[in-house]
């Protein structure tokens, strides 16, 4: 309107006492969830079990964790693309908190390890982990033969048989007679990973009921029979171990858990 002053918005006046400042805060730091084991896991990239079972095995157990990363490997399963894990090793232990010690790292393949060999394969994960246990399925399972006083074992495995051969003459060589072995001959890890609990507890039964042994060994990381295994250690009225079960338990061991966990198998109070 003619005559008449139009008014101006303001800015709101800013005292000259306000700054904008970023403020550093105080903190902690503590190892709380791995404050008694801290364990690196390579699992292999077509596994579907292990990262099921071993935190299931090591949960009883405060202040222990594992942390796991993947390393690349075809879904056949032949001693040759099991070989061929070997080239890519290092760099995965690398992608395992790079700067961070662990007290053991796993490598989560029990046929691997014995045909890349167990030196090979730890000295492949230490040029990422200087000065780190390094244990393997096998290594494990070996390990718990002894702790165990067992020397026949019945074996059963998912593998085609030129992958089962090197692993009965793995045994061999390490004084361990394998009375009987059975497979589910199954090539694709993939289909290996749903083989059902109910498939092996009835294999194991079905195979090893009655034989004169100390022990049954299930081979494989990507069998789910973990869960199973004070059963079955109930109904063949001996020790049964598996490659995770086995891995779990030598894992907390080379960490110096020594804590015996019940109603997991005779291995866990050993």
């Amino acid at each position: 309107m003619a005559g008449q002053t139009q008014g101006m918005m303001e800015s709101p006046s800013v005292s000259s006492d306000m700054t904008d400042t970023l403020e550093t805060l105080p903190f902690e730091i503590k190892n709380v969830i791995a404050s008694r084991a801290r364990m690196g896991l390579i699992a292999l990239a077509t596994d579907h079990i292990i990262e099921y079972e071993l935190p299931r095995l090591i949960h009883p157990i405060s202040g222990a964790q594992i942390y796991t990363t993947r390393v690349p490997m075809e879904p056949k399963v032949t001693p040759q693309t099991l070989h061929g894990m070997k080239a890519s090793l290092t760099d995965a232990a690398k992608t395992l908190l790079p700067g961070v010690q662990f007290n053991v790292i796993g490598y989560g393949c029990t046929s691997a390890s014995v045909i890349i060999g167990e030196l090979e394969i730890s000295q492949a994960i230490q040029l990422a982990h200087h000065e780190t246990a390094i244990t393997t399925p096998i290594t494990a399972c070996i390990a718990a033969l002894k702790t165990l006083k067992a020397t026949r074992i019945g074996l059963l495995t998912p593998y085609v048989e030129a992958v089962n051969q090197p692993i009965r003459e793995y045994f061999k060589q390490n004084n361990i007679t394998v009375v009987r072995s059975a497979t589910f001959s199954e090539i694709d890890d993939n289909r290996a990973g749903m083989i059902t609990p109910l498939s092996i507890k009835n294999a194991v039964l079905n195979v090893f009921s009655g034989l004169d042994l100390d022990l049954v060994f299930i081979s494989c990381t990507s069998l789910r029979v973990a869960e199973l295994i004070p059963e079955l250690e109930t109904t063949l009225g001996i020790p049964v171990t598996s490659s995770n079960h086995a891995l779990a338990w030598h894992m907390l061991r080379l960490s110096g858990v020594l804590d015996s966990i019940p109603n997991q198998g005779t291995l866990f109070m050993s």
